[in-house]
């Protein structure tokens, strides 16, 4: 698969100093100079989030980081509760007694022990490993691929393969890197979504997902605070930024995309993007399909949860219609921090922070 480099820091760092669209050193300085007196540390955030660009004067509506990751969801989520979201297979097994749309587990194992339609088998060598994944393959003729993921504490798209029916029957080096990692550990076997096919106009090689938040205020309303799209910027079959992805925000009311969408610097430079490097997609008033139905799915399985009361959720969109991915309690916030605006714009998450006491 296509892979995108990291780009060096030195390089990044002259980038920003080239770049066209960069604020005046002066301005740059005065900026970096404020958040570090109104944050109390150096603002590394100003680069992550694009604050060095014209245009980008509300440079307080932002967060750092840590913020968003330890100044928050530690105070509104019971972590009791958060391993039902975090091991793939509790979330799996939670939320298909209430026929939540789900993508379909076909097998699950722990380390050389593989559990699937009620059956045990012990693997004890990657040929009975390949016997075994042609079976899932045999099992539905027209099943072209199975995407496999590590059942706990995986993020930004580790851990996660997607392994076609060609590969099974011609033992390719991936099938060998698959068993030697399954092994390992602990990992699903599920059913590839069949995404909408509007949304392979934006990129046909990923699952483009829907990451939306959600917050459960002290009256135990379920509110949604925003949404992002996300896509692989290449022929990667993950689309999470960390793995060279882009996200383009959503207008929550009518399911259009805005007019921007981001990568991170370290993949993609400076750039902002406005349509899509290979489909060549204009972002801008592209309407998601489903996204009444994609928003009323999130906040049944939230209301279903309350014990985590804000949590990251990834959508995908299939053939007929929304289906839940994940949930996280312990998502990274600065995606949805970008695609606002800064979050301090949001007036659900202004009610977060009224929650939180922070001013």
């Amino acid at each position: 698969m296509a892979q995108v480099d990291k780009v060096p820091k030195i390089k990044l760092l002259l980038e920003i100093l080239k770049d066209p669209d960069r604020k005046s050193v002066l301005i740059f300085i005065k900026d970096i100079f404020s958040l570090t007196i109104y944050y109390r540390k150096f603002p590394r955030h100003y680069f992550s989030r694009y604050l060095f660009k014209k245009g980008k004067s509300n440079i307080k509506d932002y967060f750092p980081d840590d913020f968003l990751y330890h100044g928050i969801k530690p105070l509104l989520n019971d972590k009791e509760w958060r391993e039902v979201l975090e091991n793939k297979l509790f979330f799996h097994l939670y939320y298909g007694q209430f026929n939540i749309p789900l993508p379909k587990v076909l097998m699950h194992n722990h380390k050389a022990t593989f559990i699937s339609e009620g059956k045990r088998t012990y693997i004890s060598n990657y040929e009975d490993f390949a016997i075994l994944i042609n079976e899932l393959f045999e099992i539905v003729p027209t099943r072209d691929s199975i995407i496999v993921k590590k059942i706990y504490w995986s993020y930004g798209g580790d851990k996660v393969f997607k392994i076609y029916r060609s590969q099974v029957a011609n033992y390719s080096p991936l099938l060998a890197e698959l068993y030697s990692e399954v092994t390992k550990s602990g990992f699903l076997f599920q059913e590839t979504v069949i995404q909408h096919a509007a949304l392979n106009f934006l990129n046909p090689f990923c699952l483009n997902t829907i990451r939306f938040d959600t917050f459960i205020d002290k009256e135990g309303k379920v509110h949604i605070i925003s949404g992002y799209i996300r896509m692989s910027i290449n022929k990667n079959h993950v689309d999470n930024i960390s793995s060279g992805g882009c996200q383009v925000g959503i207008d929550l009311r009518t399911g259009r995309l805005k007019k921007e969408g981001y990568s991170t610097l370290s993949y993609y430079g400076v750039k902002v993007l406005k349509s899509h490097p290979i489909t060549e997609t204009t972002f801008e008033n592209f309407v998601i399909p489903c996204f009444d139905n994609a928003k009323a799915l999130v906040l049944e399985a939230a209301s279903l949860i309350p014990g985590l009361r804000i949590v990251g959720w990834d959508v995908a969109i299939g053939e007929s219609g929304p289906v839940l991915i994940e949930g996280n309690s312990d998502y990274g916030m600065k995606g949805n921090d970008l695609s606002e605006g800064g979050y301090r714009t949001n007036p659900i998450f202004r009610k977060v922070l009224d929650e939180i006491k922070y001013l």
